[in-house]
């Protein structure tokens, strides 16, 4: 898969321009199957053993942010309705939106029919933009650009989950028997230690804290059921409000009121996308009989329970929840309920690890630095940036808007955007791959975009509160992908037309042999059909060729993972040089020196600590002339002196490295 024609650069994640050795997304070779839900779930090696393993974990990881959900969103969604309805039709037309929100949206669209869409057991924004792109079979524009504002939409998400979730916890100490609003003062700061020492934590690895989060999330789901069991045993008549004729009656009597009321509906459904992104790691079978059987029920019987609540006390719409819990079990509740939102934003934290790494990866960021927290856990890592940008924006975001229920306004954009471009990218999957008649995919995908569609509308009515703050925070995201990829791209097209072909230089070398030394020399490149930069400085300086030559390039597949016997690809040029292509999946991190280990199986061997590693190192400057503007021209400079040295980032030894540098306009 490529993002941009005839663009290396634009497809590597784990090279930049600053040095010669980008990568380039390639075609999954044909002889490489999907692997199975077990297998996906081995390669990401989370400890869980058995199907309900999986499941609890999955309870733990996959749905803190959507089990959150009760502790604000019934009460948002009453407090925005039109004075003067009958509070009797609020609470019947409330309930029957989020049962159909979360039986459609969640239930129909990823339980039943997205989760299908897997790539080699990997879902998300950037695995379904990889898949629909090899589904094309060809390099589409429009498919990487919604891949792009998909994962720029997703670190919007992942700012403002926290801060949401972790305060509507701490809020409920205005509830709390004896305190009362005294506490006030006190919400944001207690609301920042606990989302700081999160953040900071984050380093030491969550593998031993991750054990106990399904655990605690089932205990969560059991006792939020619990509570909604009391409430609707007293008012059974609530159960009617399941019918969607309460919805639809709702709506009408609210008029435009009730258009904007679902902006707050949907918050029932933010964390809907963690189905799909988590799916490599716990598998398909897990997540949905987890969703099925015990997240779907609990929460559905937790806002009938609010709904009947209110019923029996109509001032209990002002916190809803809170009000449900009995003042003897308050503080345990209080306690599990912070828990709750701490794991629901861990989750959040570490997915935006690994968008960031697919990213990376997929050519759309420049190379960042990715610290692996576990030597057996493949998505245990750590990502310092992403961290600290995360950790700064959620403390700006609490500063700013003080409150959950502030909050709220800025919640809901991101994931209507994130939600109504998978939808899209879907029709290409479904189409291509599962061959469905077109008839028969828009039967099912319109009624589910138009639903986006409505909901994304409506949370565009909170522009001015607080949803123009993910919406620039992606544009801005968006801006700098869109910068990267075609700043490499432009460095791509000009390296190869000042470049000289490796078999033409073979040739040349042939008639005119320059002085030879011993040892091996490789040379990273993103183009194996050209000369590596690095090799022709190497030849007009130093005028000397080793040996053994290699040309190693690094390449990113359109799969997740790459299995190591697919790993390397070695072709021979002639005595004096060899090709070696590395591939890695668009979830891997590369280990060169790991990598070039497996060359022994395949009959090249070489001492890797007396082999000299040549990068061509390039010293960008700006140029009217570049079609890019100045400032972009600047910013993707600004970018390529702040990417991850190569050196660390393919893990070869400092020791070995030779840079080579050349100026090149952008």
């Amino acid at each position: 898969m490529t993002h941009a024609p005839s663009s290396p650069e634009a497809g590597s994640a784990a090279q930049t321009p600053a040095s010669d050795a980008l990568q380039v997304p390639s075609p999954e070779p044909d002889a490489v199957k999907a692997s199975n839900e077990a297998e996906a779930i081995e390669s990401h090696g989370h400890g869980h053993t058995g199907f309900w393993g999986l499941a609890i974990g999955a309870i733990g990881v996959v749905f803190g942010d959507i089990g959150t959900s009760p502790l604000y969103a019934m009460r948002e969604a009453l407090h925005h309705t039109r004075a003067g309805t009958n509070p009797h039709l609020a609470t019947f037309g409330v309930i029957s939106l989020v049962f159909w929100a979360l039986l459609l949206l969640v239930t129909v669209k990823y339980v039943i029919f997205l989760m299908r869409a897997d790539n080699k057991g990997e879902g998300g924004t950037l695995a379904l933009m990889a898949l629909a792109q090899k589904a094309l079979g060809r390099p589409s524009q429009t498919v990487f650009f919604l891949g792009m504002c998909g994962a720029a939409l997703f670190y919007g998400d992942s700012l403002i989950t926290p801060a949401l979730s972790v305060m509507s916890a701490i809020e409920g100490l205005k509830d709390a028997p004896g305190v009362g609003h005294s506490v006030d003062g006190y919400i944001v700061p207690i609301s920042i230690v606990i989302l700081v020492a999160l953040f900071l934590v984050q380093s030491k690895g969550t593998a031993k804290v991750a054990r106990f989060f399904g655990p605690v999330m089932l205990a969560w789901f059991i006792v939020i059921a619990g509570m909604g069991a009391y409430y609707v045993a007293q008012k059974p008549m609530i159960l009617q409000s399941l019918s969607p004729v309460y919805g639809i009656q709702f709506l009408l009597a609210n008029g435009l009121t009730g258009f904007i009321i679902l902006g707050s509906v949907f918050l029932v459904v933010t964390g809907a996308e963690a189905l799909y992104a988590d799916m490599g790691h716990f598998g398909k079978r897990p997540i949905n009989m987890a969703w099925l059987w015990v997240v779907f029920p609990c929460l559905i019987l937790n806002y009938l329970g609010q709904g009947a609540l209110t019923l029996v006390d109509p001032t209990a719409h002002e916190n809803p929840f809170w009000r449900m819990v009995p003042d003897m079990f308050y503080w345990p509740v209080m306690l599990l309920a912070t828990m709750a939102t701490v794991i629901a934003s861990q989750a959040v934290i570490t997915g935006a690890y690994s968008m960031t790494q697919q990213a990376v990866q997929l050519g759309l960021m420049p190379r960042i630095d990715i610290q692996r927290t576990s030597e057996t856990q493949a998505g245990q890592i750590f990502v310092p940036q992403i961290n600290t940008m995360l950790m700064i924006g959620v403390l700006v975001l609490i500063v700013m808007f003080q409150s959950s229920d502030k909050l709220t306004s800025a919640y809901g954009i991101a994931v209507t955007g994130t939600m109504f471009i998978s939808t899209i990218m879907a029709y290409i999957v479904i189409r291509k791959v599962w061959l469905w008649p077109k008839v028969r995919t828009l039967a099912l995908l319109i009624p589910l975009g138009i639903i986006e569609a409505i909901f994304m509308a409506s949370n565009l009515t909170k522009f001015f509160s607080g949803a123009w703050m993910p919406l620039a925070f992606g544009l801005v995201l968006i801006l700098i992908m869109h910068t990267w990829t075609k700043g490499t791209r432009t460095l791509t097209e000009k390296a190869r037309r000042d470049s000289v072909s490796l078999l033409d230089l073979a040739d040349m070398l042939k008639k005119r042999p320059p002085h030879r030394v011993a040892g091996t020399a490789i040379f990273l490149t993103s183009d194996a059909e050209l000369a590596p930069v690095a090799l022709m400085h190497n030849l007009k300086h130093n005028k000397v060729l080793h040996e053994k030559n290699i040309i190693l390039t690094v390449k990113t597949t359109n799969t997740p993972r790459v299995d190591e016997a697919n790993r390397i690809t070695i072709d021979i040029l002639n005595e004096d040089f060899k090709r070696i292509t590395v591939a890695y999946g668009f979830m891997e991190s590369p280990n060169l020196p790991r990598a070039l280990g497996l060359c022994r199986k395949l009959g090249l061997k070489f001492d890797i600590m007396s082999t000299s590693f040549f990068l061509g190192k390039r010293n960008v400057v700006p140029s009217a002339n570049s079609g890019m503007p100045i400032w972009q021209d600047k910013l993707f400079i600004f970018l390529m002196k702040n990417a991850t040295n190569p050196t660390e980032f393919f893990h070869i030894p400092p020791g070995r490295v030779v840079e080579l540098g050349t100026q090149v306009t952008v």
